[in-house]
């Protein structure tokens, strides 16, 4: 492991020193870059709670927008949902969502920054996705890719911790409404599994990732 890695992994053990009151002396240099943008992961954050891996897992908000108006109306799972970025913005416009994280520091996370949003209707789950029996009408996936030190030359989804193709098949026996969430250099081949639209995420004009619909969620204008 590098330093930077061998720092993440002790900083990660301390969870009372994780989750807010950051500065960049408490980051590794390689994840300076997300403290400086840390008002694009949350116009609110001078209030929300973070741990080390939420830095670099949480979608930016103005993509959070953008996906939750994609996702609109309905109940709505949030798989992995880590310190909350994206199930507050599912809140504010689906009728519910189902929050899960296996990470009980993440979840408490993502519990006290959608109170800082105002967001109430959210079900939190305590739990591994892959386990637990739910009903909604579609389910959005953003697994962990693996961390910062995933391949950055080409993502295979099975490469994740939880492999990308037993998460598809585990929520087909939910809905067939999926949004998978991922990194710019996805092989895109290895998502057909049915119909599908790509769709590219940029953020101050450079691709940051894709997402990936199905079922009804595909724009077929």
């Amino acid at each position: 492991t590098t330093r930077d890695d061998e720092y993440l992994q002790t900083t990660e053990n301390k969870e009372s020193n994780t989750l807010d009151n950051w500065s960049l002396d408490r980051l590794p240099k390689n994840m300076h870059k997300y403290y400086h943008q840390r008002y694009s992961l949350f116009s609110l954050f001078d209030h929300i709670k973070i741990d080390m891996e939420g830095w670099f897992s949480v979608t930016p908000e103005q993509i959070a927008i953008h996906l939750a108006n994609r996702l609109k109306g309905g109940t709505i799972i949030d798989a992995f949902c880590g310190v909350g970025g994206n199930t507050i913005q599912f809140a504010k416009k689906c009728d519910k969502v189902i929050a899960i994280d296996n990470n009980k520091t993440r979840l408490e996370c993502a519990k006290h920054n959608a109170r800082v949003y105002g967001c109430e209707n959210i079900e939190f789950i305590h739990g591994d996705y892959m386990q637990l029996d739910l009903k909604a009408d579609k389910v959005f996936l953003s697994p962990p890719w693996g961390g910062i030190s995933y391949n950055q030359s080409e993502f295979s989804i099975d490469d994740m911790p939880i492999k990308g193709t037993d998460i598809f098949n585990r929520t087909k026996r939910i809905t067939n409404d999926i949004c998978f969430f991922l990194p710019r250099n996805l092989k895109k081949e290895e998502l057909m599994f049915e119909d599908v639209e790509f769709e590219e995420t940029f953020l101050d004009g450079k691709l940051k990732s894709y997402s990936v619909y199905y079922g009804n969620l595909i724009n077929r204008h």
